[in-house]
């Protein structure tokens, strides 16, 4: 375990501690006005994410919302991102997860389409938002970072 002190313009806050998220298990973020810099200080306490074994799917979205709620909240969040400014981790994270859950609900039925395809696009979407570098499966990727950004909600 280690602690982690950065500081930051508060607008960048959502942006730093996502990105820590996504390297790191990362507990509760403290933060405090920086009198040197005008910025935010945060302190946070992290760990060295565990030996990648990937979670199965039921572990991974064993407390996700239903695939409608999802695909709603996706949705909405594509409407009503500003013309021109990048989705957010979150949007790509929530995106890659419903279409994987798609995408295996499909694999199970044997059913023929895109799917799979689309899941594993927006699994590499999240993977270089995050720098994630080479994985294997994307998909497990976007499982893997989905379990610890429910265990941060």
């Amino acid at each position: 375990m280690f602690e982690i002190r950065i500081i930051c313009e508060a607008a960048d806050r959502e942006a730093v501690v996502s990105g820590l998220q996504s390297r790191f298990d990362i507990g509760p973020v403290r933060s405090s006005f920086s009198l040197t810099s005008g910025g935010e200080r945060l302190y946070i306490t992290a760990d060295l994410p565990a030996a990648s074994t990937w979670p199965t799917p039921e572990d991974a979205y064993a407390l996700a919302p239903s695939i409608v709620r999802e695909i709603g909240w996706t949705a909405q969040a594509a409407a009503e991102r500003p013309f021109g400014t990048a989705p957010t981790r979150e949007f790509w994270l929530r995106k890659a997860a419903v279409l994987d859950r798609i995408a295996l609900a499909d694999e199970r039925e044997d059913a023929p389409g895109d799917a799979s395809e689309a899941a594993t696009e927006a699994a590499r979407r999240l993977m270089d938002l995050d720098g994630a570098g080479v994985i294997r499966s994307p998909r497990h990727y976007a499982r893997q970072q989905y379990v610890r950004w429910t265990k941060h909600q």
